[in-house]
């Protein structure tokens, strides 16, 4: 069990941690939430003896193995390779290998050992043996790869230099080094700052299987639900122990506010009535021994502190952006390739519609980043075509967006020389959902913290009325109210957004349609983050039972019957089993009307949209051909709606294109498996 005995911790003036109480026990799962600065990161390093508690006890039993990833790491002195230092986990086990060496090479080389000390050194080696296998020794580089891979390292790195990798990566790899090492007590401080989705999701199925103690801090909602079952809340140096994940910690908060409201209130009004009485007979002799009784149970009532909460995230208010056409961006097989050679984006194609919101999920190396910023005209492609709809106001934000800032202006400076339309009121609104309340907003750039900058880049991006929104890594930076208060402002937001985010919430909470992105290829899924979940376990389970053996009929064990040679040599020839084919074969033919069918379905819709519009413009040519004679004709109006006509169908074609040529795909897999199969 993990203790905190009246835990106080300052930094110069600022009382961070005040007088913390609480208990983690053993194999509890356990989130800490609160806003940035609160101290939750400094409640982990004084659990990891990196810092040292002004006032109080830290207890947790020395015999339980202790693992910690924090936020930055210090790798100058790392000469290792990357499978290397994430085999480097357990240096118990160096101990333990090099003693079994120095037994087996004894044993095998000195032939005068005594039997007693031969007997001993048997002994030893089988319990050094049960040690290693205990920790995992045998299986180590298994466990080091899968757990590398699992987190998005490439096999063909695993031998390159640990220094030759970026901090992200670093920092993953050391992520992956604890998780090998499976300690008994294993504290995560934002593991999900340098992952991507896929990343991400592997962690959270890697640690529901882990039965240890789990410390988690994070802004990751996604990680928070799926993996804690307690919340610590850290606020106002005060540490709050809650029962349940995020979700159940954010109503039972609220509950327990209003609780205690109602216990203050109470309290109030009874010491009120002390108060009265006391005031009124403390000078009467007949009613002096009772003023003096009501004294005494005042003094025994304790006050009951209520602090503020904040149940709700911080309203962001997005200007109503000016009408796009309905093709907002179409990309045509693009190019690019940053050395002009080997390309990072081939031949991409894809088409964003007036009012979609688009996220980009994939590895990272796929070249989400590059995608948006061909598509906000930074970079210019090698090959291919890139065009903005009409009427399209695009608005990018990146990660290095902050620094074109003038680091002399204030905050407000810089925002309203951005926005010089909106009011102050709006700006100061503006800047306060992203954490710059009051004065805040008179501190000059250049004193801001890359964070900062960060997160006054996007609330300054966000004050224009744009149209198109291109937004990578949007949530980094901001803790989670700030992220619940972007993620509703763009569920609400009438324009198109292209985003990168690895926050699977935010993701699922913004986005209606996902673009896969995989080596050499990019798939569009017509829904949020939860259908293309689902459409991706379809596809493995599909691909899994394409791979699978058919089932083989019981038979029957009969002993073989004596048959003349030639019948001997008959019977050994292989016999095909035409009922396992056909059923094979049966099998095979509905794995793929189930994985057609959307297409099916997608290309007769537009086939039948198409005919429709055909069909309305024919009447409006005949219209325009033969106007009413009394004059009452809206040419304007026909005009109008045969260049809807052209684009509606235009789009409809792109679909059917798309839906027709993953068809024929997987058709032309359908014909090459039942051939296989024959």
């Amino acid at each position: 069990m993990i203790q905190f005995v009246n835990v106080s911790k300052n930094f110069g003036r600022q009382v961070v941690i005040n007088e913390a109480n609480f208990a983690i026990h053993d194999g509890e799962r356990v989130g800490f939430v609160g806003p940035n600065g609160a101290g939750k990161s400094t409640l982990l390093e004084m659990l990891a003896g990196h810092q040292q508690p002004d006032h109080g006890e830290i207890n947790y039993p020395s015999s339980q193995r202790f693992g910690y990833v924090r936020q930055q790491l210090n790798s100058h002195a790392v000469t290792a390779t990357l499978i290397e230092y994430t085999e480097d986990a357990l240096p118990e086990l160096n101990t333990i290998s090099h003693d079994l060496n120095k037994i087996e090479t004894r044993l095998a080389t000195e032939a005068d050992i005594p039997e007693e000390e031969q007997n001993r050194l048997l002994k030893r080696l089988g319990e050094l043996q049960t040690q290693y296998e205990h920790l995992g020794g045998y299986e180590l580089r298994n466990r080091a790869e899968a757990t590398l891979s699992g987190l998005g390292f490439r096999e063909e790195r695993f031998n390159d230099l640990f220094t030759t990798f970026s901090g992200g990566w670093q920092i993953r790899a050391e992520l992956a080094r604890i998780l090998v090492a499976q300690p008994d007590i294993l504290v995560l401080d934002e593991p999900t700052n340098y992952l991507d989705v896929p990343a991400v999701e592997w962690l959270s199925d890697y640690l529901k299987g882990y039965s240890g103690t789990l410390l988690l801090v994070s802004h990751d909602r996604f990680l928070l639900n799926t993996l804690t079952t307690v919340t610590l809340e850290v606020m106002g140096g005060h540490v709050t122990r809650y029962p349940g994940n995020y979700a159940q910690y954010r109503e039972s908060r609220v509950a327990r506010h209003e609780q205690l409201l109602a216990q203050k209130r109470n309290l109030d009004h009874k010491k009120e009535q002390l108060e009265r009485f006391i005031d009124r007979f403390r000078y009467q002799a007949t009613k002096a021994a009772q003023a003096q009784s009501r004294q005494k149970q005042l003094d025994k009532l304790e006050e009951i502190e209520v602090q503020s909460i904040v149940d709700h995230a911080p309203t962001i208010r997005l200007p109503e952006p000016p009408r796009t056409g309905d093709e907002v961006l179409r990309m045509e097989d693009v190019c690019y390739a940053y050395d002009g050679i080997h390309d990072v984006i081939h031949d991409c194609s894809l088409r964003l519609e007036r009012g979609e919101h688009a996220a980009f999920v994939g590895l990272n190396g796929m070249g989400k980043t590059t995608l948006l910023r061909l598509m906000a005209g930074k970079f210019k492609a090698r090959a291919g075509r890139v065009s903005l709809g009409s009427n399209v106001l695009p608005g990018y934000q990146s990660q290095d967006y902050a620094e074109t800032m003038d680091p002399e202006a204030t905050i407000y400076e810089t925002a309203k020389s951005y926005a010089s339309d909106r009011s102050e009121a709006d700006i100061r609104e503006m800047m306060g959902s992203f954490g710059f309340h009051g004065e805040a907003v008179d501190k000059k750039v250049q004193v801001l913290s890359g964070g900062e900058k960060v997160r006054l880049g996007l609330a300054r991006l966000l004050l224009k009325p744009l149209n198109f929104l291109l937004l990578d890594e949007p949530t980094t930076h901001l803790d989670i109210h700030a992220r619940e208060a972007l993620q509703g402002a763009l569920a609400k937001y009438p324009g198109t957004i292209a985003l990168v985010s690895h926050d699977i919430e935010f993701v699922r909470g913004v986005a209606n349609s996902i673009y896969a992105m995989e080596p050499g290829k990019l798939t569009k899924y017509y829904g949020g983050y939860d259908y293309y979940h689902e459409k991706l376990a379809e596809k493995k389970a599909a691909e899994a039972a394409l791979l699978a053996p058919p089932p083989q009929p019981k038979q029957k064990v009969q002993l073989p019957k004596q048959q003349p040679k030639a019948q001997q040599e008959e019977s050994n020839k292989p016999k095909v089993n035409y009922r396992d084919q056909k059923r094979a074969e049966s099998q095979l033919r509905q794995t793929f009307g189930k994985l057609k069918r959307p297409y099916e379905t997608a290309v007769a819709e537009c086939e039948a949209k198409i005919a429709a519009l055909e069909e309305e413009q024919n009447k409006i040519y005949e219209q325009l051909n033969n106007p009413n004679p009394d004059g009452t004709t809206d040419f304007a109006a026909l005009n109008k709606r045969l260049a809807e006509i052209n684009q509606e169908s235009e789009n409809e074609t792109w679909k059917w294109e798309e839906a027709s040529t993953s068809l024929e795909k997987l058709e032309q897999e359908f014909q090459e498996r039942l051939k296989n199969n024959s």
